[in-house]
C-alpha cells in the first residue's frame, strides 16, 4: 500500500466511524451486500448511506443521517453503509441494487429489496444541512410507518 492509499484508509475510517457509532452497519465486500439484501425481510425497511471522503458533500451527508435517523418519530428497520473509494466491490453490489446514476455520497431507502426514495449528491452538495435532513424526514415519514 502507498502513502497515499493509507492515508485515505486514515481518514476514511473516521469518516466510517462517524456512521458505524451510530448504529450503521458498515457492508464492506460485495458478499456482505447480497448476503445483507437477501436476509432483509419484505416489510423492514433500510436506510442506506452511500459514505465518501468528498468533504463538502460528505461532511453534511453523514450527520444528516446520523440526526433524522435518531431523532425522527418514523425510523428505518435497519440502518447501513457502504463506503464509495473504500469499499469499492461493496458499493458497486449496491449500486447494483440501487439502478440509480452512480453517486456518492447518497442516500437509498429500501423496503424489503425494492428502492423506494433516492437521494443523489447534487441534492446534498451546496445545501443547507436542515434542508437534506427534512428530504430524509419526508423519506422516513412515507415509507417508514
Amino acid at each position: 500500500m502507498n502513502g497515499y492509499e493509507s492515508y485515505m484508509r486514515e481518514l476514511a475510517q473516521q469518516m466510517r466511524a462517524e456512521l458505524t457509532e451510530n448504529g450503521f452497519k458498515s457492508l464492506e465486500t460485495s458478499d456482505d451486500v447480497q448476503q445483507y439484501m437477501k436476509d432483509v425481510n419484505e416489510d423492514e425497511t433500510t436506510f442506506v448511506v452511500i459514505n465518501s471522503t468528498c468533504g463538502c458533500a460528505a461532511g453534511l451527508a453523514r450527520p444528516a443521517a446520523v440526526a433524522v435517523a435518531e431523532q425522527n418519530e418514523a425510523k428505518p428497520t435497519h440502518k447501513v453503509t457502504v463506503f464509495a473509494g473504500q469499499d469499492k466491490e461493496a458499493t458497486q453490489t449496491m449500486r447494483d441494487y440501487i439502478q440509480q446514476v452512480p453517486s456518492s455520497p447518497s442516500y437509498a431507502l429500501f423496503k424489503g429489496q425494492n428502492l423506494v426514495h433516492f437521494i443523489p449528491r447534487e441534492h446534498i452538495e451546496g445545501r443547507d444541512i436542515n434542508d437534506i435532513a427534512m428530504d430524509l424526514k419526508d423519506a422516513f415519514d412515507d415509507h417508514c410507518q
